[in-house]
């Protein structure tokens, strides 16, 4: 419902505060005018705005005035008026209540349903105000943030086991360990998720040890233990908290068990999926977090640029055919896919996904959420969703021979799929899907783009420092990028190559990495690549000619990326070799 006001009034609002010059504003106009998107919606997405100055342009924009919460304390009329549930999903926080009006900081001013269901609610005029929306989530965090906790603190009285009330939050993560470390037991959860979640993490590994109780976050695709000092007589009771909030059995410790349960942090609702398995020292447990994305990204953002780019749009173009991304458990397949889709995505088309689990919303596209206990497949659900008249379907995975048999027919018969495979290269898609008993001139006839990729760490810029590299160093990146190195132009220093790295700071963690990007290597369909899939060539002789029709390899465009500054040799080889 954001709609700009006129781009007269806008650049004065911008320019007049000083948050933005003529030219950045002619910029951003620019890009409006060619995307067809709403100023405030490039600025967010560029950043060179922060939410607190976005607020205040949207509020005069508005017309309505700016509030701080700052200091803001609602009083007990006030809290009482709306739910946590409420302030939640309208994205609003009453923070004034008097005897005909309630003042209600809200992240959209504009939405008149929320407008609506506070007055109707409080038989009081609402008074709309624009707000920081990182204000607005931490203020929600603060008034909401313990009733997980008191709700697992009820479930665990039930079952018997003593918990303290959860009262504190993780201010800095530094502090962390040292809060863990003294806190009751039933705090302890709370804390490792909440630290989990602020630190970005995917995975939270919960080990026994001999003595004590390892912790251990998977940040930007590597472990690091960040908690160590958890008392081993703890172990039980934290892995039976975490099992109550799982509905898993808590007295059943032979045998691994599977659950799920959900924790909201702000507006993000956060899926944890739970595994825990019996080793010798108790019960390990492992909890991947799946957040929910609320927005999807661009694909050039992605890390995907050059002739790769190039090459998967237009594939996307296509009105038939397969399109598989490839890679390993955990290297951003997932978000490539959405992006895809996202680009394709207009209101001409009917986009169906499988997926396990949806973990990106996709505005307009029908997700399908896989649920093999009822029945619900990627086989069974790929046969259904044929008769629902899709142009583009979304296959979260391909895993067995009857998926790919199905997938294949589809695309022959009219429809683009995007997949995914695992497998370390490109080319090594081909003899994955022949394996699959997928005949071979029904692939050559259907495949239009196979990409790889991996994530890499990016080098933190807050620490961010150059070094010159050995000469071996230097040949060995020469080497591997053949004809590419001479487009490239990387700094030199007394006649030597110079990288960068990060030294290690408070902001990430001092691991010298903050965030990750993609490498990829692209490979499009062609005469000859489909002729050696029809004679089932070798997956090294396919690669040759891919290579030598342009595609870059993944070690290519990882070296590439590493001349840039955005990341390491040392992490790029970590992620390509093996």
């Amino acid at each position: 419902m954001e709609k700009p006001n006129t781009p007269k009034k806008f650049e004065e609002i911008v320019v007049s505060k000083g948050f933005l010059t003529q030219d950045q504003v002619a910029q951003v106009k620019f890009e409006s005018a060619n995307t067809g998107k709403p100023l405030l919606d490039i600025i967010r997405s560029s950043g060179i705005m922060n939410s607190k100055q976005i607020a205040e342009v949207k509020g005069e924009l508005y017309g309505y005035p700016f509030v701080s919460l700052k200091d803001k304390t609602p009083s007990q009329e006030v809290s009482g008026v709306i739910s946590e549930q409420i302030a939640r999903k309208y994205r609003i926080f009453p923070f004034e209540i008097s005897r005909n009006k309630i003042q209600v900081a809200m992240a959209d001013p504009l939405d008149l349903e929320a407008i609506q269901f506070v007055e109707k609610k409080s038989g009081k005029q609402v008074e709309p105000f624009a707000v920081d929306e990182e204000e607005l989530n931490k203020v929600l965090s603060e008034q909401f943030g313990g009733e997980i906790g008191e709700d697992v603190n009820e479930a665990l009285a039930e079952a018997g086991i003593k918990t303290a009330e959860i009262k504190e939050e993780i201010d800095q993560l530094e502090e962390a360990e040292e809060r863990i470390r003294v806190a009751p037991v039933a705090r302890i959860v709370s804390m490792i998720l909440e630290y989990a979640y602020k630190s970005r993490a995917s995975d939270i590994h919960v080990e026994p040890q001999e003595d004590f109780t390892r912790v251990r976050f998977r940040i930007d695709g590597v472990l690091q233990e960040r908690i160590k000092t958890i008392p081993h007589d703890a172990h039980d009771s934290i892995i039976a908290r975490i099992k109550i909030l799982s509905n898993l059995k808590i007295d059943e410790k032979r045998v691994p068990q599977d659950g799920r349960f959900k924790i909201k942090v702000g507006k993000m609702e956060t899926d944890l999926r739970v595994s825990t398995l019996p080793t010798s020292n108790g019960e390990k447990v492992v909890i991947r977090l799946l957040r929910k994305e609320s927005t999807v990204i661009q694909l050039r953002d992605l890390g995907l640029v050059g002739p790769g780019l190039k090459k998967l749009e237009k594939a996307l173009l296509v009105h038939d055919g397969i399109i598989l991304v490839t890679g390993p458990t955990g290297s951003g397949k997932t978000v490539t896919l959405a992006s895809a889709l996202s680009k394709i995505n207009t209101v001409r088309v009917n986009i169906i996904t499988l997926e396990d689990p949806v973990e990106i919303r996709i505005e307009g596209a029908n997700q399908v959420q896989i649920n093999p206990g009822a029945g619900l497949t990627f086989s069974s659900g790929l046969r259904s969703i044929l008769r629902q008249d899709p142009n583009i379907i979304m296959v979260g995975e391909i895993r067995d021979d009857e998926t790919a048999s199905l997938a294949i027919q589809a695309a022959l018969t009219g429809h683009v799929v995007l997949s995914t495979l695992h497998t370390n290269s490109a080319t090594g898609a081909i003899p994955r899907l022949l394996d699959m008993k997928v005949e071979s001139f029904l692939l050559a006839s259907t495949l239009e783009l196979v990409l790889a990729q991996r994530l890499v760490r990016k080098i933190c810029d807050n620490c961010k420092e150059e070094y010159p590299v050995p000469k071996e160093i230097e040949d060995q990146i020469v080497s591997t990028l053949g004809d590419l190195y001479k487009n490239v132009e990387p700094k030199r220093k007394d006649g030597k190559l110079m990288l960068y790295r990060g030294k290690g700071c408070d902001k990430c963690g001092k691991t010298g990495y903050l965030g990750r990007t993609g490498i990829f290597e692209v490979m499009a369909a062609s005469d000859r690549i489909n002729k050696m899939i029809i004679e089932r060539r070798s997956e090294d002789e396919m690669t040759k000619v891919a290579v030598e029709e342009g595609m870059i390899t993944l070690l290519q465009d990882g070296f590439l990326k590493v001349l840039e500054g955005q990341t390491t040799i040392e992490d790029v080889m970590r992620v390509t070799q093996g």
